[in-house]
């Protein structure tokens, strides 16, 4: 009779796999299932067969567990996963628990936990972020559903979690779907932080003639400041790495500007505009992905159009630094914005300072920054926009002259920034106490009576009848 395990992971791909290892690194049995058998033999392999197991099949799999029964899925969003649930229902116990650990829509997990509710066993939905390395070392983890479920997983959790200076980076998210929810923002922060992180990049070297080298310099000396972060680290790297196949020639250069994306952009772009919030910078960043696979277009498009030959004379290295640091700010803060509304409306007790905190570590935006986003919402946690704190306003008021400096000299380049721009813009915007939407409500009363409600008398809708399309004053 083999010993039963502690947690069972199904799905061995390169995220399962190595999160497998992390559990038994940290001192778990794990038995693992995937429809792959070299899969299992490669965890075998790596983890020893001490410490791990592999089942042959669903039921094998649930019998090697201990009860109640921990299952981390770890398989492709979508079908796959209701696949696996469908094969573990009629074999699962009371108090077993499913924790679907993928990039699933929240929507889905809504599903799933309806279905749950009916079950003798518990759902969690949960993000994990840190990528392959994260989910060997320790990922950032973002748990929500079952809060009976979550009680019980903590410690198995928090064993494998990134740790940083305010201590494991895994917290309950709140009910529902809030782990994945959670996790959607994340990665729409993500889309957000790389695209204007590329930009920057590209107006070093194109904008500012700066070599590959100086440019990763200029990054690893901001990897040093209030720009600390994996990201930023990484892109320092990047730039100095060297084409295995050109000697000579950077990598980086010989790669296809079309970017990929899994959905999870798109997913938040999506949820924002159903629920009311802005994000631009976030939204911009989806939009550029989808141009750069129209490669094809833009190769056309300049042929025809050609090239500007401004400059980018006056902007300098730190207007660049604060122009990067600015928008930083509003993606964060359009993020932040979004998940405290989800929160409200979905009911899901979000702490948002938790989860700042959580992703100070083991995920891919993890940034010394973090830890002012933590200090702001637990000093207020009812702060209405995060860029309206003291200490970031003060930031954004710093760094505006530079920020403005650097998307016009782009636009003068033609260089284009849709995220340093929609940035500004959504700055411009928030802090503009009358626009222009008076003209789009007249119109909307004009052509379709929708009233309107003036300065005078705010809470009073009002109907004009206006003089008819074409007649003269």
């Amino acid at each position: 009779m083999h010993k039963l395990s502690d947690v069972g992971v199904i799905g061995l791909g390169v995220m399962g796999h190595n999160l497998a290892r992390n559990f038994v690194s940290r001192g778990n049995t794990v038995v693992g299932f995937d429809l792959s058998s070299e899969a299992g033999q490669r965890l075998l392999a790596a983890a020893g067969p001490d410490k791990t197991s592999v089942a042959a099949n669903a039921n094998d799999f649930v019998t090697r567990l201990e009860r109640p029964r921990r299952i981390l899925v770890m398989v492709n969003a979508g079908r796959p996963v209701d696949a696996v649930l469908d094969s573990l229902d009629p074999l699962l116990e009371q108090g077993d628990i499913i924790v679907d650990g993928g990039n699933s829509l929240y929507t889905d997990t809504d599903r799933r936990n309806e279905r749950a509710r009916a079950r003798p066993w518990r759902f969690v939905g949960m993000g994990v972020s840190g990528g392959a390395d994260g989910a060997l070392r320790g990922p950032s983890m973002m748990p929500g559903g079952d809060i009976e479920a979550w009680t019980r997983l903590q410690p198995v959790l928090e064993s494998i979690a990134a740790m940083s200076d305010s201590g494991p980076c895994v917290t309950y998210c709140g009910t529902g779907s809030a782990g994945h929810y959670v996790k959607m923002v994340h990665n729409g922060i993500e889309y957000g932080d790389m695209q204007l992180i590329a930009e920057t990049v590209t107006l070093l070297r194109n904008g500012l003639g700066l070599p590959a080298g100086k440019a990763a310099d200029i990054f690893s000396e901001w990897n040093e400041g209030e720009l600390d972060s994996f990201l930023i680290g990484i892109t320092a790297n990047i730039l100095r790495t060297q084409d295995p196949e050109q000697p000579g020639q950077l990598l980086v250069d010989q790669i296809l500007d079309e970017a990929g994306q899994k959905g999870t952009g798109r997913w938040t772009d999506v949820a924002a505009t159903e629920m009311g919030v802005a994000i631009p910078t976030i939204g911009a960043a989806v939009d550029a992905r989808v141009m750069s696979a129209q490669r094809d277009l833009r190769v056309r498009a300049e042929q025809i159009f050609g090239r500007p030959e401004a400059s980018m004379d006056g902007v300098t290295v730190d207007a660049l630094r604060d122009a990067l640091y600015a928008s930083k700010i509003a993606s964060y803060t359009q993020g932040f914005s979004m998940l405290a509304r989800a929160s409200e409306e979905r009911e899901y007790g979000t702490d948002l300072a938790e989860i700042a905190r959580i992703w100070t570590a083991g995920c891919i935006i993890r940034a010394r920054f973090l830890d002012r986003v933590r200090a702001a919402f637990r000093c207020d946690p009812a702060l209405p926009l995060l860029a309206l704190s003291d200490e970031f306003a003060a930031d954004l008021k710093g760094r505006l002259p530079g920020w403005r400096a650097v998307v016009a000299g782009a636009v003068r380049a033609g260089i284009a920034v849709p995220g340093l721009a929609a940035s500004l813009q959504w700055f411009d915007t928030l802090s503009t106490a009358r626009g222009s939407a008076n003209i789009i409500q007249a119109q909307r009363d004009y052509f379709g009576s929708h009233t309107y409600r003036r300065r005078d008398r705010p809470q009073e809708p009002v109907h004009t009848e206006w003089p008819a399309f074409g007649q003269e004053f």
